[in-house]
Parts: C-alpha cells; structure tokens; sequence
C-alpha cells in the first residue's frame, strides 16, 4: 500500500519537519549523525517501517525481508559488520520524522531504510535532504516525484519503484486487447491518482476512452454505492485501484454484484498484492494486475527467494518483502564494490546509483539518470497452488520499462505530476514528445 500525500499534505509534512528541527536544535545533542559509517567498524542502519497500525501487515513483510537477506548472506560485508536497528513509524508521516531523528542523531545510523506508505517516504525525504552523511534507501515509496520533479540525491529507489510505472505499460495493452472503452475506479488520493493517470495517460494516447471515472475514498468500508453505478455495457473493461483492507472488500464485492462475469477487469499491482492475497478466496482466482513484481515468475531467483520465505516464515512474499531483500542485496553490492568504504558519502552514492542487478527477486533492476527505476513489469493473473493458496503466475513480461514509458523526459517532467485534475488524457500532443513510435493518430 502506497499511500501519497497531496500537495496541501506535503506541506504540512515540511512544517512538521521544521519544527521538528527547531525542537532538536534546543534538546541535548544525541550520538554523533552517521557515526557508523567511515571505512571501518560496524555500519548501523536503521530501519523505518510500521510494524503498528493499518498497514502493520505489510510493514512487517518489509522488515522479513531486509532481515531474511542477511540472514541468509551473513550480516558481514568486505570486512564491516551490518547492526540493523529497527524502528515502528505506524504508518505516519511525523512519527517517522521523530523516529529518523533518533535512529541518526541517537543511535549514530550512516543507512536508513525505508520506508512503506509514500507520504511517509516523502516526510523521510524532507529529513534526509540537508543530510550529507546518511544514505537513504528507499525501496516501497513510491511516489512518482521523488526520482521526477522532487529528487532527494542521497534517498534511491534501492529495489524501489514509481506508482505509475506498470498502469503505463497496462494502459498501453488495454488498447492492444481491442478495449476503446474503459471505467476507471481509483482511490482518491495522490497514489490512487498516480495509477489511474498512468492508465488514462497510455490508454488514451492510442484513441482509447475513459467513460466514467470513479474515486473513492482511502478506507472505503463498502464499495456497493461504487459498484451500482456502473453500467457493463457502457464499456469494454474496467481499470481498478485499491489498496490495503480496501482491497479485499472490494474484490469480494466485485463478485457479488455479479460483474466478475460481465466486465474484464484490469488492476493496479496493490489491489492484488500477496500480503492481502492471503485473505482472499475463490472471488481473486483468474484476475489480473499489473505489477512489478510477481511471486509466481519462473525462475531460479525469484523461486529460490519465494522458497526461502516460507521456509522462514510460512507464507508467499508479497512484493513488501521482496523489495527490502532487494535493497540490503543493492547495498551489500555497492558496499562489496568500495570495498567496505563509506567514508566518501559522495563517491559511495555514485557506486550505489550505478549498480545493476541482474539477479533480484524482481528480474533485472537498474536506475536512470533521474534515480528511476527501470525494470521488468509483469501482467498477472490470480492461480492457486497446490497448498491452497492463492499467488500471481506471470502472463507476459515487458522488460526495460522506464518511469518515462516511451515519452521523451524532459517532455514529461514539464508536465504536472499526476493528479485527479491532471491524468494526461490530453497530453501528448506531438509525436515531438516521443523518443520511440508515436502513437498518436494522424500523426
């Protein structure tokens, strides 16, 4: 679940991390900021993810999987021990912002990690910033801006992604599949909005038609009023957005009012996530989602890790898990490379940003100039296997997808990010912002 503040939210974040500042500069001083770092000794690196609250779940999906990747590689790394410091955010933007206090001024962490919903990833962003001796990782907040219009040079997407990312490439198939109509439900919030622009934005490029578009409230607790208002034969699909608890409710929902059968559905990655897989029955069986990750996806890697994760934990990784077993895999790598020296922040974010893996649970990862991820997006369908428990099998796989889709960046980094006001349906308007085939008719 990822969860992104709007803009009127974000401020209020940066006000709270400025008070929050004011507040340390008249406390007593903590441990020395990024005391563990330097080229010798144990590296502490503290990890932020919610272990409490509504996304409790996922939280401690994340923090199985930063712990199950050292626990299988051994915490020691060119010689520097690695001394992970958990730390319970609830969820909240300015719990996190107290609790990345502690953990560097306090504790003395060089790495932070984390963390799970978007709007705390930004809070934690607007910490790490003025930092020039803390290396941020930050593998689940996905918030589109933070390796667009907002980046934070020393917080990277270490195993991470960007909202809009797989509704690109799933707008684009939507069209491929002879779709021409489409209704959108999405939650109302700036992740919501990120998914559903994607979708609009690709859809539409090709001649496709948003017909109706539907928002919802984060926490919706019945879909009934949503799901009543839409007409199956007004359109060809459906696009959906869900997250959290809201997902189940709304899956089963789907079934009931009897439009599994009358209308394909297309989902978000988070709607069918595993970690609310696992509460599902027969009504999620032969769904699909795009995603960018998938627990089904054959091959040794990911099978080795998906195996590895029950065996510690009894259940299927969702990609919560993946991504923070992906981030310590990206930090152990760079920290191999600079052969356990830290003590040129600099140079070390460097080696970080450039590193590539070919071998993560995800298929191959690499950043873009901006800090983007690119990666491997998957179209997914809801199997069950042999055990009884439901899973994502990968369909197709679509290689290489940029944060950008097809369209030149700078072209679209002078457009908004994505918002309920701005889903680029009118945008692009010339083959000019394209760096590969135009779409566009007429063009």
């Amino acid at each position: 679940m990822n969860a992104y503040t709007s803009r009127p939210r974000k401020v209020l974040i940066a006000a709270a991390f400025a008070l929050l500042l004011i507040l340390a500069a008249c406390s007593a001083p903590g441990g020395d900021e990024g005391e563990g770092a330097g080229d010798e000794g144990p590296i502490k690196v503290g990890v932020i993810v919610p272990t409490t609250g509504v996304v409790a779940a996922a939280g401690t999906d994340m923090l199985n999987g930063w712990n199950l990747y050292w626990e299988l590689n051994g915490n020691e790394v060119a010689g520097r021990t690695i001394e992970t410091i958990h730390e319970d955010n609830g969820g909240d933007p300015t719990t996190t912002l107290t609790k990345a206090r502690k953990l560097v001024e306090q504790d003395g962490a060089a790495v932070i990690v984390g963390t799970l919903l978007a709007n705390t990833a930004l809070a934690l962003a607007e910490y790490l910033d003025p930092l020039d001796d803390v290396i941020g990782l930050n593998p689940a907040g996905s918030a589109d801006d933070l390796s667009q219009r907002g980046i934070v040079d020393n917080y990277v997407r270490a195993g991470g992604w960007q909202s809009s990312s797989p509704t690109h490439v799933a707008g684009n198939w939507a069209y491929d599949e002879g779709y021409r109509k489409i209704i959108t439900l999405c939650q109302d919030y700036a992740f919501g909005h990120e998914n559903c622009g994607g979708f609009t934005n690709t859809f539409t490029d090709r001649g496709g038609e948003i017909v109706q578009q539907l928002w919802a409230p984060l926490g919706t607790p019945d879909y009934s009023s949503y799901l009543s208002d839409i007409d199956p034969e007004s359109a060809d699909a459906a696009f959906v957005l869900t997250v959290g608890a809201d997902s189940g409710r709304f899956v089963k929902q789907w079934q009931d009012f009897g439009l599994k059968d009358k209308l394909p559905l297309i989902a978000g990655e988070t709607t069918l996530e595993q970690s609310l897989l696992r509460a599902m029955g027969d009504e999620a069986l032969g769904l699909q989602s795009f995603g960018h990750y998938a627990e089904g996806r054959d091959d040794p890697v990911t099978q080795e890790f998906v195996d590895e994760y029950v065996k510690a934990y009894d259940q299927l990784p969702g990609y919560y898990s993946a991504a923070t077993y992906t981030a310590a895999q990206w930090f152990a790598e760079t920290l191999e490379a600079e052969d356990g020296d830290m003590s040129d922040v600099p140079t070390f974010l460097e080696t970080l940003k450039g590193i590539q893996l070919d071998n993560s649970p995800f298929g191959p990862m690499q950043l873009d100039e901006y800090g983007g991820t690119i990666a491997t997006m998957y179209l997914r369908e809801v199997a069950e296997d042999e055990e009884g428990r439901l899973y994502n099998q990968v369909v197709e796989e679509y290689p290489d997808v940029s944060q950008f889709w097809n369209y030149d960046p700078q072209s679209f980094l002078d457009q908004p990010v994505y918002t309920r006001e701005y889903l680029g349906e009118d945008w692009p308007e010339s083959c000019d912002q394209f760096v590969n085939d135009c779409p566009l008719e007429g063009e």
